[in-house]
């Protein structure tokens, strides 16, 4: 049975490839059969908002508590997203419908309500999970006959009653829960397929004193009376009761189990992620087309010597990158940072290429709940090796004798100029006593992977690599310096290299704004299929890009390629910056300065890491380009 599962998910990975669309899915846990009667506990997850991004734990807020509350096992990608899953009141019985269930009866003083009133103001959502599906709030289209889903219910909102002016806060304390289950027809247990509700805001009415068998006028299971609408809501205020309810109903459904996420992640604009793919293609086609006229003008050239035919001021062209064959592969400035950057850019490349693989294939799917960036910091952990023996490879390269030296600097430099930024934001985190604050102890574990794993891997990468033999250029490099021509204003450095970021930023750009949405408006994010063809795309056109300016380069006379060569493509990352501060300003409603803080530092660190991965493209397709062309051609 796992043969045939194997080759199903390897026909799919091919499927999706090639027809591109949708990942396929894999469940994140083995479905569980439940039998009528059987109990079904609901936990309660982080309060989140997208106006602050500082998520919270349900418990923060002053509702209705269990006798004990028990925290779930949680991974380490869930608790740095600010995931704390903990028991709840709500408790179930499949198939067993109940009307009106009082949860627990609050009075508020002065501290609940301001609490209460200030997550409503920055419109939170309560974040619940029955059998490893999430909470949603059915939302009807009113243009089109389909619905959407809203993760989470709001904790409350705003209105004024009619003929009022003044702004009241009104709390959803009525829920009406709806479970949505596949029966099988043979043993009749059935599996949990859906999760709905539509919260209530109801002011609670009773007669005589409150106890156990309080009946409430206002809902009531032994009368069949139960909340349909909003009408007379409870307000927050100091003092004021507050009691809350719920409903449960459950409803068979024909979707199957290993089809329940679909309703979740229904996309309705794959329009547009085929227009991203259009688009970059043919900015690759573009670039592509240049690549080839270059390599078959030069070294059809180069193999025929100099034909009769060609003009004088072709032959000048041809000739301008020939000129510097001493001097092109004479070692950088700052030539120990610039290999510390390769091998960053190397142990960065392998991490995202070995997540997008198992993302496409469905393990990092949205049900296991912070698998995805769990996996990144482990393989960016074991792809250290990597880093390691690239950076130390080059640096040999360049007659460097301390490999030890090169090692350690590639092992720290990343990793600590982004654990700096981090500690600061993690410090904010934990002043707005935030669950997203990563603990003590979970900071202990990342320290703990940084050096107690990935730096000696960096180090057994850099041993290996530097005990290969030296890679030997195609020229030899003279001594004494070239002197470098001077250059036309368009190979200015500065302005080649900011020309060159923008084609890689461009074949990208559309897929970023999913890509930022999911992240910041808290919405699924599942197309990897999409987002690993990007991602090839990406790599062709930072690598064409920069072999194209390159060339320009050399055929002006000027050798000092290392460095523009990295920073050409990954010049990218300053557009991916600007991009996202223009989406700060359109899309998202983040009005604390806190907020504001976390969103531009987390993403400059994305930003830089972008930098890294694409500057590492560029510079070893310009490296392979520079020592294909200067081999092809024999120097006197």
């Amino acid at each position: 049975m796992s043969f045939r599962r194997s080759l199903v998910f390897s026909a799919s990975f091919f499927f999706l490839l090639f027809h591109g669309a949708f990942s396929f899915y894999l469940p994140g846990v083995a479905p569980q059969d439940f039998q009528k009667g059987d109990q079904l506990q609901v936990k309660v997850n982080k309060l989140t908002s997208t106006k602050t991004q500082l998520p919270y734990t349900y418990y923060s807020l002053p509702y209705c508590r269990p006798a004990k509350i028990l925290d779930s096992a949680e991974n380490l990608g869930e608790v740095l997203r600010g995931d704390r899953i903990e028991n709840s009141h709500y408790v179930f019985k499949m198939r067993e419908p109940q009307m009106c269930n009082i949860v627990c009866k609050l009075k508020l003083d002065a501290q609940s309500a301001k609490e209460f009133k200030e997550k409503i103001d920055d419109e939170y959502r309560v974040n619940m999970i029955l059998d490893n599906l999430p909470l949603v709030v059915p939302i009807k289209r009113p243009d089109q006959d389909s619905t959407v889903y809203q993760l989470g219910f709001h904790v409350g909102l705003k209105g004024q009653y009619s003929g009022s002016k003044e702004e009241k806060y009104f709390i959803h304390n009525h829920l009406s829960f709806t479970v949505k289950y596949h029966r099988d027809l043979l043993t009749e247990s059935a599996r949990i397929v859906g999760f709905e509700v539509k919260p209530f805001s109801v002011k609670h009415e009773y007669d005589g004193n409150w106890g156990e068998n309080t009946r409430l006028t206002t809902c009531d299971p032994h009368t069949k009376h139960t909340v349909v609408n909003s009408n007379t809501p409870q307000e927050v205020e100091e003092n004021k009761e507050i009691i809350f309810t719920y409903d449960v109903e459950f409803e068979e459904s024909d979707v199957k189990w290993a089809s329940r996420w679909d309703a979740y992640l229904l996309m309705n604009d794959d329009q547009i992620h085929w227009f991203s793919i259009v688009n970059s293609l043919m900015i690759v086609l573009f670039l592509s087309g240049m690549v080839a006229m270059i390599m078959l003008r030069t070294l059809y050239r180069d193999i025929s010597k100099y034909n009769e035919l060609e003009t004088q001021e072709e032959a000048q062209e041809e000739t301008g990158w020939k000129l510097v064959h001493g001097d092109v592969f004479r070692p950088p400035n700052n030539s120990d940072l610039l290999c510390v950057y390769v091998g960053t850019g190397v142990q960065f490349f392998f991490m995202i290429l070995v997540t997008m693989i198992f993302a496409v294939l469905g393990f990092l799917s949205p049900s296991n709940r912070g698998g995805l960036m769990t996996a990144m910091l482990l393989l960016w952990v074991f792809m250290g090796i990597f880093a390691g023996y690239a950076s130390s490879r080059l640096y040999k390269m360049f007659k460097g004798t301390e490999w030890k030296s090169i090692s350690l600097r590639t092992a720290t430099l990343f990793p600590a100029t982004v654990s700096a930024v981090f500690f600061v934001l993690n410090a904010l985190i934990w002043g707005e006593k935030s669950s997203g604050a990563v603990p003590f102890g979970t900071m202990f574990a990342l320290i703990f992977l940084w050096f107690g794993i990935s730096v000696p891997l960096v180090f057994v990468g850099g041993y290996v690599g530097f005990k290969k033999p030296a890679i030997e250029n195609p020229v030899k490099t003279n001594k004494i310096p070239r002197q470098i021509p001077e250059q036309a204003w368009y190979m200015n450095p500065v302005f080649s290299v900011l020309i060159g970021g923008i084609l890689p930023f461009g074949a990208v750009f559309i897929e970023l704004f999913f890509i930022l949405t999911s992240i910041w408006l808290n919405q699924f994010y599942y197309i990897f299929g999409f987002l690993f063809l990007v991602f090839a795309i990406l790599m062709v056109t930072c690598a064409e890009i920069t072999i194209v300016l390159c060339y320009f380069q050399l055929c002006s006379e000027d050798y000092l390629w290392w460095w523009r060569s990295y920073l050409t493509s990954g010049s990218s990352a300053l557009y991916l910056f600007l991009y996202a501060t223009f989406y700060f300003f359109t899309k998202l409603e983040i009005t604390k300065l806190v907020s504001a803080i976390l969103y531009f530092g987390y993403m400059l660190i994305v930003s830089y890491a972008f930098f890294v991965v694409t500057g590492t493209i560029g510079f070893y397709a310009c490296f392979w380009f520079t020592r294909l062309i200067y081999s092809s051609v024999k120097i006197d």
